[in-house]
């Protein structure tokens, strides 16, 4: 059977997520069981696969666990009770689960050992407000970040500063445990400060920093937050607090190595791989790079020669100004869509690795030379729809979604071109 180029997107796509699934890697990173108490906890999309994991191929007693994973990604366990709640802004179910994350680590002793299963997503979905702060304080800012094109960093600065458990809280309050931390990276440069605002790690940025960000972005932001990043009891624990000396991390899944499989995949099947690495920046100005780099390897074989695959990762941003449904995959493809028009011998696809694009119910999805046709056919303009952020919905009428449910894992998207023939 012939394998079409959207075929081979998929399987690329597919692939990147198969090299990062938790019940696969996991098992190899597990440390040696403790003399005292082993309590097992996490968060993020990747949690109760993580959770699955450690039931799967744990050699000892698990005295406790709790893990906390967005909706509709839990996976049943029989030792380590699995909670949903809300992403990517938190909900009262989050909280409630923080709360008794964080009882859990009352009281251990230096034989006891906190297994922390983290993952992408762990900041919305495990949430404490900090004192002086209610639940919807933290909503509040989350859905202006989410709105205004500020990085994962950026907006994990902030979220830590906020939060009674990120930013090396949950660590310092399971000290002297010995603190494991497995964990599965979303964003680039695998800093596990960053990774889900780090719960257990040391934590480089200052409310300072924090404030900067709100001022950036032009956050109108409660008065209760602006109190909080205001006082200095808000700030986190930082490198060298003896609170976190018993607190080691341990790198399971990265965007490399998804960006690697996918590359694999892509040689396979013929193609060159060009690996651009992650990236972030508005998915309009990042699919603009790809055009032009996808253009120049098509008319003049550089920086290689067609048949050849552009493949990057990373989370890029949307500011959003109109009204359309729409994640950053869709955003970046339909960018891609305008700046090609149509190049011939030129396909693309654009995915969230954790099956959702920002909150909608597909992956991303799939660029092709006809698209726009295709798109003109059906009355659609591809330029008003950017212009309203309404990705969801032009490859939603031309029947070319990527849907694959929840992953269960996140190592943020993979984008792949595949450039076919030199063309004039």
């Amino acid at each position: 059977m012939t394998v079409t180029e959207t075929d081979l997107l998929r399987q690329i796509f597919q692939a990147a997520i198969a090299a990062v699934d938790p019940l696969q890697i996991l098992k190899d990173h597990l440390p040696t069981p403790p003399k005292g108490r082993t309590i097992v906890l996490g968060a993020g999309k990747a949690a109760a696969a993580m959770a699955k994991a450690v039931e799967d191929h744990w050699p000892g007693e698990i005295d406790d666990g709790l893990v906390v994973t967005r909706y509709d990604h839990g996976l049943p366990c029989k030792r380590i009770e699995v909670v949903e709640a809300a992403h990517p802004v938190p909900d009262a179910k989050g909280q409630a689960a923080a709360l008794r994350i964080l009882e859990k680590v009352q009281g251990l002793t230096a034989e006891d050992l906190v297994l922390c299963l983290i993952s992408g997503g762990g900041s919305a979905i495990m949430t404490i407000p900090g004192d002086g702060l209610t639940l919807a304080d933290k909503q509040a800012v989350n859905k202006a970040l989410l709105k205004s094109g500020a990085n994962i960093s950026e907006m994990n600065c902030v979220r830590k500063h906020l939060s009674a458990i990120k930013g090396g809280r949950l660590a310092a309050a399971a000290y002297p445990a010995k603190v494991v931390t497995l964990l599965i990276s979303d964003v680039p440069g695998d800093d596990p400060s960053v990774i889900a605002s780090g719960p257990t790690v040391a934590d480089p940025t200052t409310r300072a920093d924090a404030l900067a960000v709100l001022e950036k972005y032009r956050i109108d932001a409660p008065a209760a937050v602006l109190k909080r990043l205001r006082d200095p009891a808000c700030e986190t624990p930082k490198p060298g607090d003896p609170k976190l000396a018993r607190s080691e991390t341990r790198m399971l899944g990265t965007p490399q190595k998804a960006l690697e499989a996918a590359a694999a995949t892509a040689k396979a099947a013929g193609y060159t791989p060009l690996i651009l690495g992650d990236l972030e920046g508005e998915a309009r100005d990042v699919a603009l790079v790809h055009a032009g780099i996808a253009r120049q390897v098509a008319k003049h074989g550089q920086p290689g020669q067609a048949p050849l695959a552009l493949i990057s990762g990373g989370e890029t941003t949307v500011t959003v100004r109109g009204k359309g449904r729409g994640g950053r995959n869709a955003e970046f493809l339909l960018a891609l869509a305008v700046a090609l028009d149509g190049q011939p011998g030129i396909y693309a696809a654009a995915g969230d690795t954790d099956g959702i694009d920002g909150t909608e119910d597909n992956a991303g999805a799939v660029l092709t030379p006809d698209s726009m046709a295709r798109a003109t056919l059906k009355g659609l303009s591809a330029k008003a729809m950017l212009a309203d952020n309404d990705g969801y919905g032009f490859f939603s009428a031309l029947g070319d979604l990527i849907v694959t449910g929840p992953t269960r894992t996140n190592i943020n998207d993979i984008r792949v071109i595949l450039i076919n023939k030199a063309v004039s």
